[in-house]
């Protein structure tokens, strides 16, 4: 039998942080070009794989690796925390290591085993100036001059929350749509509904910019839980209730973390024919 490695076609792995699904390619041993039209032929759920990011793994030499990240209509995204989080447990779990620091566009971040088969992460300082986020004018953050006046907030990707009554009877897909491409967001933005449920607890549900409804996002928990303490409703550390499970948030001076499991469920490899026709 052939080893792996000389098998041809592109190896890649299929992960997701609670329903927040991910393929991940490991470049470490050397990278190649993955040009747009090829990420969204992956990212077709009927002739592809299927995801919400797809993460590019590569080496480097001050971190433990470097992650590249893109959204399933082939743009890319400056930062994927459920992916980071699945990453880092695939390269805890490879290396013995109980901690990492992985490089992304949002900088340099530090990953590390929570226990109980949960991984924490830590996105870095929230970005709350309007410039940051960044929106398109001057303006207080904490209220937008958006119907519902909701919370922007930029978690190295940009970010609006609004908190209603009950989260469940809004029409994500129509909202969703119609904000992320809200002029007031040059870079357009990721979407949440959030409502509160409990002391510290929240029910939310998102709409990410270049994918569309998901079942969870990790940026959008710390964004949405940033804006919730931001506007007195909850403390620094919360629960939050997305529709593929339960993430745990904590707003610390250091940044924000975020914990919760994942999970790699199968791997695999492109042939050359599928990738030759992308």
């Amino acid at each position: 039998m052939r080893k792996a490695e000389n098998t041809p076609g592109l190896p890649f792995m299929k992960m997701h942080g609670l329903g927040n699904d991910f393929v991940v390619i490991d470049q470490r041993a050397g990278s190649a070009p993955l040009p747009a039209a090829l990420v969204t032929a992956i990212a077709d759920r009927h002739r592809g794989v299927g995801f919400d990011q797809l993460a590019v793994i590569e080496a480097a030499p001050d971190a433990d690796a470097r992650l590249t990240f893109y959204n399933s209509d082939g743009s890319l995204s400056a930062t994927c925390g459920n992916a980071t989080r699945c990453i880092a447990r695939h390269l805890m779990d490879e290396s013995g290591k109980p901690a990492l620091t992985l490089i992304t566009e949002r900088g340099r971040l530090t990953a590390e085993d929570a226990g109980g088969g949960r991984t924490r992460v830590n996105m870095g300082a929230p970005l709350l100036s309007w410039q940051e986020v960044p929106l398109a004018r001057a303006m207080d953050t904490l209220t937008l001059p958006i119907e519902g006046a909701p919370v922007a907030t930029g978690m190295g990707n940009p970010h609006c929350t609004f908190f209603v009554d009950d989260a469940e009877t809004v029409d994500l897909a129509a909202r969703g749509a119609e904000i992320e491409h809200h002029p007031l967001f040059p870079e357009r933005t990721n979407v949440q509904f959030a409502s509160l449920i409990g002391p510290d607890h929240l029910r939310m549900r998102v709409w990410e910019r270049g994918v569309g409804v998901t079942l969870a996002s990790g940026s959008s928990s710390c964004a949405t839980a940033v804006a919730a303490a931001r506007r007195g409703l909850t403390g620094r550390k919360v629960t939050v209730e997305l529709d593929g499970g339960t993430i745990t948030i904590d707003w610390r001076d250091d940044g924000v973390w975020m914990a919760g499991p994942t999970a790699h469920v199968f791997s695999g490899r492109f042939t050359p024919a599928f990738l030759g026709s992308a």
